[in-house]
């Protein structure tokens, strides 16, 4: 086998074409931005956006964004998503030029503080209306960092799932799972962060690499694209002669795929595999074998690359999605907020939440109309029988300035007890 394959000129131009930002979005975004390699990723815009001035002044990134107004007054959002979102909102049309002729923007960020739990679903509103897939690469704080973050890390992915195309999650304390007692709280950190960014170079691999069996950018966005739902994730490597085998172990091993039950109740499954030039078809057969076993119920997009710098390795990338809604945060919103949700650039119907004023306004009123209830009630003469003073029957009322105080005052004056 020859070391060179040669790929169709129109489908390496097509790759090589094709317009991907990657942003991070506060703390924990700009941080994992500065870890994906310069070299691998040289095709891609990168983007920092952050309320800290020392963070994006310690960015590599080659846009940064600093967010701040007079509400922030320097003191970035004091941990209050809050706060992020009205600053975000506030300068949308920022956010929006930050994600213009992009076709895919993947957002990076850890969920819980304000910047990112803020931030993101306001910048993923922003991509959504330049016409972009859009896909969300977010970490959950462990559950050491407390109640607090925990609440606002879920509120910020539930907003985000009904936004973004698709949401790839990683719960950090999955991450104890690849940890033992010796491990330090910085190594801790970093292999979280390692497994989110291998999520997203799995996708960036899957998207700019030609392959012999071809996944194409149509493909991933209908794996994705209105799902709106939480996507599971693996990006997994091997080497040597029994590295197909080992890949399978690995994946079912995956604490990111549940140790493979994620791939069970999957509903659809794309997996992109790439080798040397000495990867074999029986290689690939033995690994797709495995997932149709395991994904009986999904249907499966496979894809196989050959690269000549991975010689004797081998690497697969595997994105699952479940099928979800998620449910309105009041009531049945669902439909009034979809039907007034404007169409994105390309004529696919925006979800929930692409104009968060107008959402916001229809819950309020939602909520409203809930607060008032039933009429309030109002105090009527009860039919009550008149009940004998018992020893005082015979005794003279007590009479004070013509009032008879052995009448209840309320009732003499005509008080309203509501």
């Amino acid at each position: 086998m020859n070391d060179k394959i040669e790929f169709p000129a129109a489908e390496v131009a097509a790759n090589r074409s094709r317009t991907i930002k990657i942003i991070g979005v506060g703390g924990a975004g700009v941080s994992l931005l500065n870890t994906l390699d310069a070299d691998e990723f040289a095709g891609a815009s990168r983007v920092a956006i952050n309320t800290d001035a020392a963070s994006l002044a310690a960015s590599t990134a080659t846009v940064k964004i600093h967010l701040e107004t007079k509400l922030l007054r320097g003191l970035g959002t004091g941990g209050d998503p809050e706060r992020g979102k009205a600053i975000a909102e506030e300068q949308f049309s920022t956010l929006k030029n930050a994600c213009a002729d992009a076709d895919v923007v993947l957002i990076l960020a850890g969920l819980g503080g304000g910047a990112g739990s803020g931030i993101s679903p306001v910048l993923a509103g922003a991509a959504r209306e330049t016409g972009a897939l859009v896909l969300a690469f977010v970490t959950l704080p462990f559950l050491c960092e407390g109640n607090r973050r925990q609440q606002q890390a879920g509120q910020s992915l539930d907003q985000l799932k009904t936004i973004a195309d698709g949401v790839i999650c990683l719960p950090s304390q999955k991450a104890f799972k690849l940890i033992d007692e010796n491990t330090s709280v910085l190594d801790t950190f970093r292999l979280t962060g390692g497994l989110l960014v291998e999520g997203v170079r799995g996708v960036w691999r899957l998207l700019t690499r030609p392959g012999l069996i071809q996944i194409h950018f149509d493909d991933l966005c209908a794996l994705v694209r209105h799902r709106h739902s939480e996507s599971s994730f693996a990006f997994v490597e091997a080497a040597g002669a029994g590295r197909s085998r080992e890949i399978v172990e690995k994946l079912l091993a995956h604490p990111l795929l549940d140790e493979g039950r994620a791939l069970a109740e999957s509903d659809a499954v794309l997996v992109s595999l790439m080798g040397g030039t000495d990867l074999t078809m029986a290689e690939v057969n033995r690994v797709m074998e495995q997932f149709t076993r395991h994904c009986e119920h999904a249907q499966i997009i496979m894809g196989a690359a050959v690269d000549a710098a991975m010689k004797n390795r081998l690497s697969v990338t595997v994105i699952a999605s479940r099928r979800g809604s998620v449910a309105a945060p009041a009531g049945h919103l669902t439909s009034a907020v979809d039907a007034a949700a404007p169409a994105d650039a390309r004529g696919h119907s925006s979800p929930v939440a692409i104009n968060l004023n107008q959402r916001e306004q229809l819950i309020t009123r939602h909520a409203s109309r809930s607060r008032k209830g039933p009429r309030k009630p109002v105090q009527e003469q009860l039919p009550l029988a008149i009940v004998s003073k018992g020893r005082f029957d015979k005794s003279e009322p007590t009479v004070h300035k013509g009032e008879d105080l052995d009448i209840p005052t309320f009732v003499r004056r005509g008080v309203a007890l509501n």
